[in-house]
């Protein structure tokens, strides 16, 4: 009986799909246009600061940033979507061991790819079209 009435109460289970589209997908893209206006601000102080060079740099290291960004979205979205359907079923212990798998699975990766960078670093920004200056 009370399953059923955390069904009742979840907007997830009962809203239309606009109503949640609207209330979900609304945030998400004011984040990715503060952080395209982020984006473009820092270039333009780093361009009025350090010059032309400075936007080149960063611009060389952004595909970097990119990848790394991805495989966090990656494990994040996919430790989200096993809890829910985890807590959907029921099995809050099963959920738990999950989420906790992918934080340390997320902290190793996270500790190989600092290493990968700092050992591979330059040949990697030459991949990206560094250039000696």
């Amino acid at each position: 009986m009370i399953q059923n009435q955390e069904v009742l109460q979840n907007p997830l289970a009962v809203d239309s799909v606009w109503k949640l589209l609207g209330k979900y997908a609304i945030p998400c893209v004011i984040s990715l246009l503060v952080n395209s206006l982020y984006n473009m601000v820092d270039q333009i102080f780093i361009g009025q600061g350090v010059g032309y060079l400075g936007n080149g740099a960063t611009n060389i290291i952004y595909p970097l940033t990119v990848i790394v960004l991805s495989i966090a979205l990656m494990l994040g979205d996919g430790g989200a979507s096993f809890l829910s359907l985890r807590l959907g079923e029921g099995k809050k212990e099963e959920g738990a061991k999950g989420i906790g798998s992918v934080i340390t699975f997320s902290v190793v990766v996270g500790i190989i790819i600092a290493v990968l960078m700092a050992v591979f670093l330059e040949d990697l920004v030459y991949l990206f079209g560094c250039t000696e200056t």
